[in-house]
């Protein structure tokens, strides 16, 4: 059989190629010192290969590369290393005060030279981790109409409707194996930002690639676009979307319908959608009507309840005892605060083999009416019925707190300076070490401020926000504060669902999503107070998580690429994008 050969790879044996999808011009097979062909829709060279970000390096072009693609003259003389330019654009993004700048700046370098833009982030995660997502792109979401240069990513609005499967091969790449997708009505706690919502999905790819691996042709970012209720946007000139109130009912339902009929056909079984920042009421309907016939997470729901029982199992290494031995009460019943609830009960379940009928009334929810209790069941809203446990109705949450005497605090509200210090107080009062998660976002919502935790506890508290918070000192001491975020789970879930060729999402991949992170962090952190790693490891605690989450598909017979690979971590880290630059041809 003639097998098809590009730049020294023998394409007929796909299953050795990284990320499991084809990858036509051997790019992410080859290693980093292989020559390799710079091609779009022909061999890219001079004006034009300047102009592609996939192939763009700038000034490191190599006098050879210069000749042979027609760049002479194009160019200053100077050639630079990739290291040298990534020192060179830190310096000058340390300049902007304003993080909206920095956040413009950084999608501009994407724009220009992808590699470069990954090298940074991945070489300096903790420092551009806020920029590029929360709590910067929250601001850029809502000024996005402003900041508008070049469509990132596919718009699909009402007007497409009958035409998606077209809209999606409009796009450029073929081999897609992510899609985040939003419809912008609850974007983090900033409520309904329509069509502007797309700095979300583009974010939350490019973490896929700088802390998953995953190559970032592979990835699509999708708004769809269904009108907006935010009376602000809608008398702004400048909008960006459709100028209408949001669909609902039938023709909300069908548009999703269509587009997630068109993803399967153009793009195959295999390719994860991930629904993100969608209203409490779509994102549940959405989730339990696609998960049995799509690869489909919500991160709102999944990916923030593994990392929040990540950090509930590794926070019990310093308060000790088991899980089941621990009282939780949420602030908020939302995607999150239920997400997180039932992840909880479910990991409690399995340790301890009772019913999860039985775990659940070990966790407690208060929403904006009060304690969730059962003589509200009739007019709670199905997602919350689950959570109404036999007890006299209490209005406030520090009520609440003295009621229930929980060990673990969760803020889900999207409410910021809801953790008063009364609570705080009241929490540290019966609690050697009181745990509070504070996960709202962004900053501006976070139900209380690390400092206020730490300081109203007297240096007690176990602190995770859902945002970055600053070092605290108190009383000589310095804490530093965990952060729960997403970013944790969901690129290392993405790349282990991949690797493996799963064709569905369970609970159990989520469970083993969260012991593989909360086995990441070490002694030392937890000296520090720390239930989360830091983020500088993210790329090896990815290949963990990721190694875990495909051992479970394979287990559960989900998983379509075999034969399974005998060290998962290795496989993991091997199919990972590497953003060096290549020598060209």
């Amino acid at each position: 059989m003639e097998s098809t050969m590009t730049n020294g790879v023998d394409l007929d044996n796909k299953a050795a190629i990284g990320g499991g999808v084809e990858d036509v011009y051997g790019e992410d097979f080859a290693t980093e010192d292989q020559l390799i062909t710079p091609w779009t829709v022909s061999v890219a060279s001079g004006y034009t290969l300047l102009r592609d970000p996939h192939h763009n390096k700038g000034l490191a072009f190599s006098a050879q590369e210069r000749d042979a693609h027609y760049l002479r003259g194009l160019l200053p003389p100077a050639v630079l290393s990739q290291e040298l330019q990534e020192k060179k654009l830190m310096h000058n993004l340390r300049q902007y005060k304003v993080p909206l700048q920095r956040y413009m700046a950084m999608m501009d370098l994407q724009e220009r030279n992808e590699r470069l833009f990954y090298k940074l982030l991945i070489d300096n995660v903790e420092e551009l981790l806020p920029v590029v997502y929360t709590p910067t792109v929250g601001e850029a979401c809502q000024k996005y109409g402003s900041i508008f240069r070049r469509p990132q990513g596919l718009y699909i609005s009402l007007k497409e409707k009958g035409k998606i499967l077209e809209v999606l091969k409009n796009w450029p790449e073929r081999s897609i194996q992510v899609i985040v997708v939003t419809d912008g009505e609850r974007i983090l706690g900033l409520g309904d930002l329509g069509c502007q919502g797309m700095g979300i999905p583009v974010g939350k790819l490019s973490l896929y690639t700088a802390l998953g691996g995953l190559r970032p042709s592979a990835c699509l970012p999708v708004t769809i676009d269904v009108g907006t209720n935010n009376e602000q946007l809608l008398n702004d000139e400048f909008y960006i979307g459709l100028k209408q109130k949001r669909a609902t009912g039938q023709e909300y339902a069908e548009l999703l319908q269509e587009f997630m009929t068109a993803v399967k056909q153009n793009y195959g079984e295999k390719v994860l959608i991930q629904f993100e920042d969608f209203a409490n009421h779509n994102a549940f309907e959405l989730l339990s009507k696609y998960s049995s016939t799509h690869l489909v997470f919500n991160d709102d729901i999944q990916g923030t309840a593994s990392v929040v029982l990540a950090g509930v199992i590794a926070a019990l290494k310093l308060i000790g005892g088991s899980l089941a031995d621990q009282t939780f009460l949420f602030l908020g019943a939302g995607e999150a605060g239920t997400g997180i609830a039932d992840l909880i009960a479910l990991e409690m379940s399995k340790q301890t083999k009772l019913p999860i009928e039985e775990t659940r009334k070990k966790i407690w929810l208060v929403d904006s009416k009060g304690l969730i209790v059962s003589s509200r069941k009739e007019s709670l809203q199905h997602f919350k019925k689950p959570w109404a446990h036999e007890h006299e109705p209490v209005k406030g949450l520090l009520d609440a707190v003295k009621a229930i005497k929980p060990t673990m605090l969760m803020g889900t509200s999207g409410v910021g300076k809801t953790f008063t210090k009364e609570v705080i107080e009241a929490m540290a009062s019966f609690n050697e070490k009181p745990v509070i998660f504070a996960l709202s976002n962004p900053t501006s919502q976070s139900e209380c401020t690390a400092e206020e935790a730490y300081t109203w506890s007297e240096g007690r508290a176990i602190f995770a926000s859902g945002s970055p918070f600053d070092p605290v000192e108190y009383n000589g001491k310095v804490f530093l504060p965990g952060q729960g975020n997403n970013a944790y789970i969901f690129p290392g879930l993405g790349l282990g669902l991949i690797i493996s060729g799963a064709i569905r999402v369970r609970d159990e991949m989520l469970l083993a999503a969260s012991e593989a992170l909360a086995a990441q962090v070490t002694q030392e952190n937890f000296e520090k107070g720390l239930i989360y790693p830091p983020f500088s490891n993210i790329r090896k605690i990815s290949a963990h998580i990721a190694a875990k989450v495909a051992a479970k598909a394979y287990d559960l017979g989900l998983a379509s690429r075999l034969p399974r690979p005998k060290d998962l971590v290795s496989y993991a880290e091997s199919c990972m994008y590497s953003p060096v630059y290549r020598s060209y041809r």
